[in-house]
């Protein structure tokens, strides 16, 4: 069995353009760098401690944030921020260099445009291949679809490598987003069609209900929430009803739990204490999902570490990407198979990208 983890959700690049924090180097190379100034929230990704924890594939967002819905409205406009679609398309372009240099200047981490191209990759994890040899697979994931300028335009980012697309962060030129209800626009039905002709997974989290009920009707490929909880753990419109986690199920779609605990507790703010929220709370959200679909098929992680938040509001026995695999453990304390447990920490995801990649 493959020792691998997929972790559906990662924002590397934003995190290199906007923190400075460069992925290669360890978290507590980036931790003792940074210091612990009041208010600093502790870095949890990197590199060495990823495959160190077992997570040989990320999708990796390019991902842009528009100015009017800005997570800082105090800080000046950043790296990834933009008012027009051009704009958009410049900042993503930023991130999508950000990665070519890395795929060119670090040997470990591996674009995956192609089943040829993961399967390399999943060899480096097989049994018996040097720990040392083991390399990070790379799949590009466009959270916000603004910077798409027109749908036909899609066909540039596949060629880039780009192989998911979440349509919204907030509310897009292609359909509502969080806090901005609305369904999907002429130009969101255009860009699925389109999609769909490249076979690229669709990704739902951040839509807006109608919009995500809507796609899930109209898209004819395969379909993730690659980070989004129920609204049982965290009651907003960022998160799914049971009826949206029923039908993207019925698609055979897959759901990562997002490990941050504003969206594992309701009521939970950064003053709080980790502690409030253990790690039991993340399985617990994993567990709503299978129970509530009958099987382990259709739950994952989407970490969505360092997306604005650190190592202190995430669970309490998690402190670093690292950490992960200590999911499973406690998928299997509350009885699941190994067969189950690997299907939550990485398969789903991958049955869901063998389905997409040529």
């Amino acid at each position: 069995m493959i020792p691998l983890i997929v972790d559906a959700h990662q924002d590397i690049a934003y995190n290199m353009l906007t923190l400075g924090r460069d992925y290669r180097r360890s978290v507590a190379e980036t931790r003792a760098l940074e210091g612990s100034a009041d208010g600093q929230l502790l870095a949890t990704l990197s590199l060495p401690d990823a495959l160190r924890g077992g997570v040989g594939l990320v999708f990796a967002t390019i991902f842009t944030e528009p100015a009017r819905k800005r997570m800082d409205p105090d800080s000046p406009l950043g790296p990834a921020t933009y008012r027009t679609p051009h704009e958009a398309y410049a900042a993503a372009i930023r991130q999508y260099d950000v990665y070519q240099r890395l795929f060119d200047e670090a040997p470990q981490m591996v674009r995956v445009t192609t089943n040829a191209e993961l399967d390399a990759v999943l060899a480096t994890w097989a049994d018996g291949a040097p720990v040392d040899g083991r390399k990070q697979g790379i799949v590009l994931l466009m959270e916000n679809g603004d910077p798409i300028l027109e749908p036909p335009q899609f066909e540039e980012w596949y060629a880039r490598g780009v192989r998911l697309v979440g349509p919204a962060w907030a509310a897009s030129r292609y359909c509502g987003g969080t806090g901005e209800p609305g369904g999907l626009t002429v130009l969101g039905y255009q860009l699925l069609e389109v999609m769909a002709s490249f076979g690229a997974v669709l990704d739902l989290s951040h839509m807006a209900e109608e919009a995500y009920l809507q796609a899930v009707e109209r898209y004819p490929g395969p379909m993730i929430a690659s980070h989004s909880n129920s609204r049982q753990f965290r009651n907003s419109d960022r998160h799914l009803t049971d009826t949206m986690i029923r039908l993207l199920a019925e698609r055979d779609g897959v759901i990562g739990t997002v490990l941050f605990n504003a969206f594992l507790k309701d009521g939970y703010s950064k003053a709080d204490r980790k502690e409030t929220v253990p790690l039991e709370t993340a399985i617990n959200a994993i567990d709503y999902v299978c129970q509530l679909t009958g099987s382990a098929r259709h739950a994952g992680i989407g970490s969505d570490f360092d997306g604005g938040f650190g190592s202190q509001h995430i669970p309490a026995g998690l402190d670093t990407v690292a950490d992960l695999a200590k999911i499973a453990d406690g998928l299997r304390a509350r009885g699941y198979s190994d067969e189950d447990t690997q299907a939550v920490m990485g398969g789903n995801f991958l049955r869901i990208l063998r389905q997409a990649l040529p």
